[in-house]
């Protein structure tokens, strides 16, 4: 999902483009690594109850002029190689998960803590799999375009 904000950074600099970000880039997410979620969703399957709501996170709460901080020095860029872009009306300023029914009732908890370590691993995957993402790339920034943004 290239439209993302961590893919769209990451296939950003990859092509030489600096990333945008929205407002003073202060928006906060939860950010999990993707075997976490995936196991979190196996869990809840084979131990959660049925007719239940389970947030999944874990606990990686970042805003996203942390996460541009660490992508650009990951990928060996210069720490100010961003853009500030106006913000969408609207844009959520935060995205916060609990997760403690989850935890409490099936005994889930995330593997990856170190956000460092999953941005390693996903940059890498993408550098790893251009030929993946790149026509989705190209189509989402032309909507992108032609949404302003």
């Amino acid at each position: 999902h290239v439209e993302k904000f961590i893919p769209r950074q990451i296939t950003g600099i990859l092509q030489g483009v600096k990333p945008k970000l929205y407002g003073a880039g202060a928006n906060v997410r939860d950010w999990i690594h993707v075997d976490d979620h995936n196991d979190a969703v196996v869990t809840i399957l084979e131990k959660g109850r049925l007719g239940e709501t389970y947030l999944i996170g874990a606990d990686g709460e970042q805003n996203n002029r942390q996460i541009v901080a660490m992508l650009l020095e990951l990928m060996g860029k210069p720490a100010d190689w961003f853009d500030l872009v106006s913000d969408r009306p609207g844009h959520d300023m935060r995205y916060a998960i609990d997760s403690s029914k989850l935890r409490a009732e099936t005994g889930w908890a995330p593997k990856y803590q170190d956000i460092r370590a999953g941005l390693i691993q996903t940059i890498d995957w993408y550098r790893d799999n251009e030929a993946w993402w790149t026509r989705d790339k190209e189509r989402t920034e032309q909507a992108y375009q032609r949404l302003g943004r």
